[in-house]
Protein backbone atom coordinates (compact mmCIF):
# COMPACT_ATOMS: atom_id res chain seq x y z
CA UNK A 1 0.00 0.00 0.00
CA UNK A 2 1.34 3.20 -0.76
CA UNK A 3 2.24 6.04 1.66
CA UNK A 4 0.33 8.47 2.14
CA UNK A 5 1.33 11.86 1.05
CA UNK A 6 1.71 14.95 3.41
CA UNK A 7 -0.69 17.58 2.55
CA UNK A 8 0.46 20.66 0.85
CA UNK A 9 1.63 23.90 2.76
CA UNK A 10 2.71 27.42 1.92
CA UNK A 11 5.95 27.69 2.35
CA UNK A 12 8.97 30.79 1.83
CA UNK A 13 12.36 29.97 -0.37
CA UNK A 14 15.13 32.28 -0.36
CA UNK A 15 17.59 32.78 -2.87
CA UNK A 16 20.59 35.06 -3.68
CA UNK A 17 22.94 35.50 -6.31
CA UNK A 18 25.48 38.28 -7.37
CA UNK A 19 26.88 39.54 -10.78
CA UNK A 20 30.21 40.67 -11.94
CA UNK A 21 28.40 44.26 -13.21
CA UNK A 22 25.32 45.65 -13.72
CA UNK A 23 24.52 44.48 -17.48
CA UNK A 24 21.21 43.24 -18.50
CA UNK A 25 21.96 40.00 -20.01
CA UNK A 26 24.19 39.58 -16.56
CA UNK A 27 21.33 39.95 -13.88
CA UNK A 28 19.26 37.90 -16.60
CA UNK A 29 21.59 35.07 -17.05
CA UNK A 30 21.79 35.10 -12.62
CA UNK A 31 18.21 35.59 -12.28
CA UNK A 32 17.86 32.49 -14.06
CA UNK A 33 20.51 30.10 -12.78
CA UNK A 34 19.01 30.91 -9.31
CA UNK A 35 15.42 30.27 -10.19
CA UNK A 36 16.61 26.88 -11.90
CA UNK A 37 18.47 26.06 -9.07
CA UNK A 38 15.83 26.86 -6.19
CA UNK A 39 12.77 24.78 -8.11
CA UNK A 40 15.75 21.82 -9.30
CA UNK A 41 16.68 22.01 -5.36
CA UNK A 42 13.61 22.16 -3.72
CA UNK A 43 11.38 19.82 -6.29
CA UNK A 44 9.32 22.59 -7.62
CA UNK A 45 7.66 23.45 -10.91
CA UNK A 46 6.52 26.97 -12.12
CA UNK A 47 2.91 26.07 -10.99
CA UNK A 48 3.87 25.50 -7.74
CA UNK A 49 4.90 28.75 -7.62
CA UNK A 50 2.47 31.63 -6.01
CA UNK A 51 4.11 34.36 -5.84
CA UNK A 52 8.03 36.06 -5.83
CA UNK A 53 9.35 39.16 -4.20
CA UNK A 54 12.81 40.18 -5.63
CA UNK A 55 15.25 42.91 -4.11
CA UNK A 56 18.20 44.68 -6.06
CA UNK A 57 20.91 46.18 -4.25
CA UNK A 58 21.36 49.91 -5.66
CA UNK A 59 24.36 49.79 -7.77
CA UNK A 60 22.04 47.25 -9.97
CA UNK A 61 19.71 49.46 -11.92
CA UNK A 62 20.27 48.36 -15.62
CA UNK A 63 17.59 45.48 -15.39
CA UNK A 64 14.72 44.20 -13.01
CA UNK A 65 15.20 41.00 -11.94
CA UNK A 66 11.54 40.65 -12.30
CA UNK A 67 11.38 41.22 -16.06
CA UNK A 68 14.38 38.17 -15.77
CA UNK A 69 11.55 36.05 -13.82
CA UNK A 70 9.06 36.89 -16.76
CA UNK A 71 11.69 35.66 -19.46
CA UNK A 72 12.51 33.02 -18.31
CA UNK A 73 8.92 32.22 -18.42
CA UNK A 74 7.18 32.76 -15.36
CA UNK A 75 4.20 35.03 -16.94
CA UNK A 76 1.52 34.38 -14.72
CA UNK A 77 3.00 34.43 -11.53
CA UNK A 78 2.90 37.64 -9.37
CA UNK A 79 6.29 39.27 -9.23
CA UNK A 80 7.85 42.29 -7.58
CA UNK A 81 11.37 44.35 -7.40
CA UNK A 82 12.14 46.63 -4.42
CA UNK A 83 15.82 48.03 -3.72
CA UNK A 84 17.83 46.22 -0.78
CA UNK A 85 18.75 48.79 1.90
CA UNK A 86 21.77 50.42 0.90
CA UNK A 87 23.47 49.67 4.60
CA UNK A 88 27.21 50.29 4.61
CA UNK A 89 29.75 47.04 3.84
CA UNK A 90 26.48 45.11 2.45
CA UNK A 91 27.72 42.74 -0.34
CA UNK A 92 27.92 44.50 -3.52
CA UNK A 93 25.87 43.17 -7.00
CA UNK A 94 23.66 41.10 -5.07
CA UNK A 95 19.93 39.89 -6.20
CA UNK A 96 17.80 38.05 -3.63
CA UNK A 97 14.23 36.98 -4.05
CA UNK A 98 11.91 35.00 -1.64
CA UNK A 99 9.30 32.41 -3.64
CA UNK A 100 6.38 31.54 -1.75
CA UNK A 101 5.56 28.22 -3.21
CA UNK A 102 2.90 25.02 -2.40
CA UNK A 103 4.56 22.32 -1.63
CA UNK A 104 4.34 18.84 0.89
CA UNK A 105 7.75 19.19 1.95
CA UNK A 106 8.32 20.37 5.48
CA UNK A 107 9.90 23.53 6.70
CA UNK A 108 13.07 21.89 7.54
CA UNK A 109 13.22 20.46 4.37
CA UNK A 110 12.92 23.42 2.52
CA UNK A 111 16.35 24.17 0.50
CA UNK A 112 17.40 28.17 0.22
CA UNK A 113 20.00 28.47 -2.31
CA UNK A 114 22.38 31.12 -2.37
CA UNK A 115 24.81 31.11 -5.08
CA UNK A 116 28.42 33.01 -6.30
CA UNK A 117 29.51 35.36 -4.07
CA UNK A 118 26.27 35.36 -1.87
CA UNK A 119 26.95 32.48 -0.13
CA UNK A 120 28.71 35.21 1.99
CA UNK A 121 25.16 35.94 3.56
CA UNK A 122 24.92 32.74 5.31
CA UNK A 123 28.16 31.63 6.68
CA UNK A 124 26.62 28.93 8.80
CA UNK A 125 25.74 27.46 5.33
CA UNK A 126 29.58 27.04 4.46
CA UNK A 127 31.12 23.56 4.56
CA UNK A 128 34.05 23.11 7.15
Amino acid sequence: MPKPSRPRSVRAVRGATTVSADQPVLIREAVHEMLDAMLDDNDLVPADIISAVFTATPDLVSEFPAHAARLYGWTDIPLICAQELPVVGALPRCLRVMLHAETTRAKHEIRHVYLRDAILLRSDLLAD
